[in-house]
Formats: C-alpha cells, sequence, structure tokens
C-alpha cells in the first residue's frame, strides 16, 4: 500500500476528474446520490466520513501520553501550532480574501481549528521521521479535538459574526469524532483480547487504514459527481477559497520549518512537527460542513478543497524534508 499511498495526490484529482465526468455523462446520477438521505444526511457521504474517522481513532494510545515528559519541546510547539497559529491564521485570512462568502469563510475555519490525527501517520511514515511522537501527538491531538473543535470554530464564526448552528456542529463532532472513538476503543480493546496485540498492530490496523483511503477516494467521487453542475458554473469559487488555503499552508509549514531549526530539533522530530503541525483534519471538516449547509454546499466543497490542496502539498513537504536534511538544515 506504501506505493498506492506515494501517488495518493494524484489519485485524489483522479477521483474528483471521475465525478465531474458521471455528473456530466450519467443523467441525474447527483440526484439519485442525493436522494439516499435520512433527515438532510447524506447516507453515502455519512458512510465514508464514518469509515475514515474510525481508523485513526484505533491510533489512540493514552498509555504513549506518558512519554511527554521525555522531550515536551516538539509536542508542544504542534500544539500551538494546531491550536493557536493555524485557527489565528485561518480566520484572519479568510477576512481577508473571503468577506462576503460566509460558506466559503467557515470552510476555511472549520479546516483550520481541526489538527490531523490519521494522514499524518502515512505522511510521516513516507519521511522517515519519529513515528513514536507521531502515535503520542496524534494520540494527544485525538483527544483535544473532541474538546476544542466546536468551542474554537464556534468562537472564530461568532467573532466574524457568521450565523452558525452550533447545535448541528456539536452532533457532528459527537456523530464523527465521538462514535469512532469510541467505537475505537471498545473494538480494540475486544480484538486485543481475542487475537492478541500483533495480530491487532499488524493485520486489522493496516487493513482498515486502507479502508479508511477507499473510503476517501470514494468520498471524493460522490462529492464531485453530486456538485458537478454547482462547480463547472462556479469554478470561480474554488479558485477563491483555494488563495487563502495555499497562504494559509505556506505560512504556517513555513513558520514550523523555522521554529523546528532554531529550536534545534534533530531531523526525526523535526518534520514529524511540522507534518502534523501544518495539517488539518478534512474528514471532520468535510463532515461538519456537509451536516450543517448540505452536501450541493459551497462549505462542503470549500472544505473538499482543503483536502485537494493537502495531499500534493504533504507530500511535497516529505520530499523537502529529506532535502533539507542533505543540506544539514536541523541537527544533525
Amino acid at each position: 500500500m506504501r506505493g498506492f499511498e506515494k501517488y495518493l495526490a494524484l489519485w485524489v484529482a483522479l477521483c474528483m476528474g471521475l465525478g465531474l465526468l458521471l455528473s456530466q455523462t450519467v443523467p441525474g446520477v447527483g440526484a439519485a446520490i442525493d436522494s439516499w438521505q435520512v433527515r438532510g444526511v447524506s447516507i453515502p457521504i455519512g458512510i465514508c466520513l464514518f469509515l475514515m474517522m474510525y481508523p485513526a481513532m484505533l491510533n489512540l494510545q493514552l498509555a504513549e501520553l506518558r512519554k511527554l515528559r521525555r522531550n515536551p519541546k516538539p509536542i508542544l510547539l504542534t500544539l500551538f501550532s494546531n491550536w493557536i497559529l493555524a485557527p489565528l491564521v485561518a480566520a484572519g485570512l479568510a477576512a481577508l480574501f473571503l468577506r462576503g462568502n460566509e460558506q466559503l469563510m467557515v470552510a476555511v475555519l472549520l479546516l483550520g481549528a481541526s489538527p490531523c490525527t490519521a494522514m499524518v501517520l502515512v505522511w510521516g511514515k513516507l519521511a522517515e521521521g519519529n513515528q513514536e511522537q507521531n502515535v503520542v501527538n496524534t494520540s494527544l491531538n485525538t483527544i483535544t479535538l473532541m474538546v476544542l473543535y466546536v468551542p474554537i470554530v464556534s468562537l472564530l464564526t461568532g467573532i466574524q459574526n457568521i450565523p452558525l448552528d452550533r447545535a448541528l456542529l456539536a452532533i457532528s463532532a459527537a456523530v464523527f469524532i465521538g462514535a469512532p472513538l469510541v467505537l475505537g476503543i471498545a473494538s480494540k480493546r475486544l480484538l486485543i483480547r481475542a487475537r492478541g496485540e500483533e495480530w491487532f498492530a499488524s493485520v486489522y490496523r493496516p487493513a482498515v487504514g486502507n479502508l479508511a483511503i477507499v473510503a476517501l477516494l470514494v468520498t471524493l467521487v460522490v462529492l464531485f459527481a453530486l456538485n458537478g453542475e454547482v462547480l463547472l458554473h462556479h469554478f470561480d469559487q474554488l479558485l477563491l477559497v483555494s488563495l487563502p488555503l495555499l497562504i494559509g499552508f505556506a505560512l504556517i509549514v513555513g513558520f514550523n520549518l523555522l521554529a523546528t531549526r532554531s529550536l534545534r530539533f534533530r531531523y526525526r522530530e523535526a518534520i514529524i512537527t511540522t507534518i502534523i503541525g501544518s495539517s488539518s483534519h478534512f474528514e471532520i471538516a468535510i463532515a461538519s460542513a456537509v451536516a450543517m449547509y448540505g452536501v450541493g454546499s459551497y462549505a462542503a466543497l470549500g472544505t473538499t478543497m482543503g483536502l485537494f490542496w493537502e495531499v500534493p502539498i504533504m507530500l511535497s513537504l516529505v520530499y523537502l524534508g529529506k532535502v533539507l536534511r542533505r543540506k544539514g538544515f536541523w541537527k544533525a
């Protein structure tokens, strides 16, 4: 699967293109998919988003958090980047570029207030970073996401006077973070008790992780099949939301690279810190946007564009990190 993950940016682009093609060549495909819903929530999208979230929760290892005392600086820097810098940058860029486009502003804020807990394990492995630190950090992010995500999004939208259904935001967090978390903890304990920790770690978790990537790609096909007409007739909106997303990535990645160098981190800690501190939890952002505004909304498409740009940027960061290591950018 590693070779497949290496070209994930290509698969993302192809699935988006396939969704657009279906919307134009198969009459009624969007209406047919959209009809599978319960109380406004798309069943196909809901299932895929749940499958994207569940594997991330299997990585939660509370016992690993005790290792924070060994070398807390990388974790503290990542927390600062995830929960202070990224939300503030997202809020500032959304106000600067998207004023008057409330759904696109919300999309950028949802992405800025959701630190990644899943795909960073893939990027960290490809970058040959410190995977122990990666597990500790993603476990901590899972816990903080449960506590901070809804309050920070509510605060940032409130400051900018953007009307938001906070009840739906909280419900989406409970469904797409809380439920997978409970299921992940329960299934992990039961499976380890039944089959052993080695089988769980070497067989079950990788298989479910592969399923999550498939669910991600299916989600893209469905979203773009549903919204093909909107996309093709409002392509300017996607370009508009891409501007703050790309500038935000540049600012946050740049900050983390310089901060890890200034704090004299070694490569294996520095690259993990930069990757986690610069990425977003696009799964919960997309789920929240769909829950609050609907599958065919600009908010849903805006959060999807976050995914579209994040995958190639993170892959590029993997290779950039290796180049900087060879050039002695970080402490030897």
